[in-house]
């Protein structure tokens, strides 16, 4: 089973990337969603975290407050390297089980998307990397239009993330969607990745 690691900024077109993915029967493993769940679902992590951070963190369901943990970490280097630290042995741990599951499923490949894939150890569980991007001004456009929001704080959400650069530099592949038809990105998307999965392009 190929593993491609799926990475890029906000707004460059990973959605219609992982379509393209799921299309060749290929696992998603969302990263950022596998760190949600566990808030909710695992006892044990809750409990680390409250015993590092707190019970401020907790709101009156016992459940962990991702904003009040924010707060807690915020502009504290040192707190967030803990908090990451603890989260990502639980992720990493959970991202493995999903990956076994698809294997014993017989999945061509599994793919785990994070943005923050090429500086985690989620990297070395892949075979490839594959950076998705897009020029600030396409994806300026494309956050304004998804989330709702004003120009100004479209382009302050890029200014926090690293530059396109960065992930195209440090990525095996790059998929770059230039604001062009969807169905061509689509296309070529599709073409990546039956040539890693299939035609030994890995």
């Amino acid at each position: 089973m190929k593993r491609i690691g799926i990475t890029g900024p906000t707004g460059a077109g990973k959605t219609t990337a992982l379509q393209a993915l799921a299309e060749l029967d290929a696992h998603i493993i969302d990263a950022d969603a596998v760190y949600h769940a566990l808030l909710e679902s695992s006892a044990t992590l809750r409990a680390e975290l409250t015993a590092r951070f707190g019970p401020s963190i907790l709101d009156g369901e016992g459940r962990v407050n991702r904003k009040a943990l924010g707060g807690v970490v915020f502009g504290d280097p040192a707190a967030l390297a803990e908090l990451n630290a603890i989260t990502h042995r639980y992720v990493n741990d959970e991202v493995d089980r999903r990956l076994d599951q698809a294997r014993g499923e017989g999945r061509p490949a599994a793919a785990v998307d994070a943005i923050a894939l090429l500086d985690s150890d989620l990297r070395d569980k892949c075979h490839c990397t594959v950076a998705v991007t897009a020029p600030d001004e396409v994806r300026v456009r494309r956050i304004m239009a998804r989330d709702g929001i004003g120009e100004e704080y479209a382009r302050l959400r890029l200014a926090a993330q690293k530059p396109v650069e960065y992930f195209e530099h440090n990525s095996d592949y790059t998929l770059r969607n230039d604001g062009e038809d969807p169905a061509e990105f689509y296309r070529r998307a599709r073409a990546l990745f039956e040539s890693l999965i299939f035609q030994g392009g890995i």
